[in-house]
Formats: C-alpha cells, sequence, structure tokens
C-alpha cells in the first residue's frame, strides 16, 4: 500500500507540476501573441499609411500634369511679347493686319488679366476670321468690346478689347533676351 500511496503522490505532484507549467508556460505565449498582434497590428497601420502617402504622391503627380495643362491657358507676365507677336502672326496668316493699340494689367495680385486693344484690318472675311480666331484661341480670354466698321469699298476694319488671363510673377522669374532686330524696346 505503501508503494501505491507513495505512487499517487508521485502522480498528484507529476500533476501539479505539470499543470502549473502548463499555466505558466500558456501565460508565456498569450503574452507573446498580444505582442505580436500589437506589432501587426502597428504594421497594418504603417502599411495603410505608406499606401495613402502613395496614393497621394501619384494624385499630386497628376495634378501637376493637370497644372501645367490649365497654366498653358493663362499668359504669362514674362510672355506678353510673345503673345502679341501671336496675334499679329495669327492676323497675318489668316490675311489680316492686327496692331495692339494698348495692353495694360488688371484683376488682383493673385489672378491678374492682361487687358489688350486691338485692330484688326482686311477685308470683311479676313477680319472676321481673325476675330473669330482671336476669340477661340487657347487662353483663358473673353471679348470685352467689339465694333466693325467700312472704311472703303473691300476694306474693313474691326476695333476690340480683350481680356487675357495670366500668370503672375514667381520669385525666380528669367528673362529671355529680345534678337536684335526686334521693334520691341525694354525699359
Amino acid at each position: 500500500m505503501k508503494s501505491t500511496l507513495s505512487q499517487l503522490v508521485v502522480v498528484l505532484v507529476a500533476g501539479v507540476i505539470a499543470t502549473v507549467g502548463y499555466g505558466l508556460w500558456y501565460s508565456a505565449i498569450s503574452t507573446k501573441s498580444a505582442a505580436v498582434e500589437n506589432l501587426q497590428h502597428t504594421i497594418d497601420i504603417k502599411t495603410e499609411t505608406v499606401n495613402r502617402i502613395a496614393t497621394a504622391r501619384a494624385t499630386l503627380a497628376g495634378a501637376a500634369d493637370d497644372v501645367s495643362v490649365v497654366q498653358g491657358y493663362f499668359v504669362p507676365e514674362t510672355s506678353i511679347v510673345a503673345f502679341i507677336d501671336s496675334l499679329e502672326v495669327r492676323g497675318k496668316t489668316l490675311g489680316a493686319v492686327v496692331k495692339v493699340l494698348s495692353v495694360s494689367t488688371t484683376g488682383t495680385t493673385a489672378q491678374p488679366t492682361l487687358s489688350l486693344a486691338l485692330s484688326v484690318a482686311g477685308t470683311f472675311d479676313a477680319v472676321m476670321r481673325t476675330v473669330g480666331s482671336i476669340e477661340y484661341a487657347p487662353y483663358a480670354l473673353s471679348t470685352s468690346a467689339l465694333s466693325v466698321s467700312r472704311d472703303a469699298e473691300d476694306s474693313w476694319h474691326a476695333n476690340l478689347k480683350i481680356l487675357v488671363g495670366s500668370l503672375p510673377v514667381t520669385h525666380t522669374t528669367t528673362t529671355a533676351l529680345l534678337p536684335p532686330s526686334s521693334p520691341y524696346v525694354l525699359f
């Protein structure tokens, strides 16, 4: 009986030791599982943040392209002479003579506009085609006044005032020199 009693005690002690060991082991694994779960949550948050940043960068890159396209509809203050030259070439191409009578800036400093007074001379067809070509030029442009009159038998002229959207001068402005044969004088 002594041997069964001692065997029972040994089995009970081993069972208690095994149960305590299992409890400690379970507690350690639960603690490690919680730490792994917290790390996974942190990784998920950082991955989501990286994905948002990548999406934002892609959106900004697309927006930069859109901004450059939209800015193409405005005349930079540094390119006014080139714009005026393009108006004169437009008229010459269509058989009319375009003269710029005056140029002034209007609007706010954040949204400047150019106000131009133009005179277009030639045949009726050439004058009207030139006026239409100017009105439908790929710029943020509106005609504020237009008058057409007949000078002689086949000679017409139109006076028009246009407002053109402009871009303000940035702080890093570079100016291109005009060729020596240019009729424009810079002061």
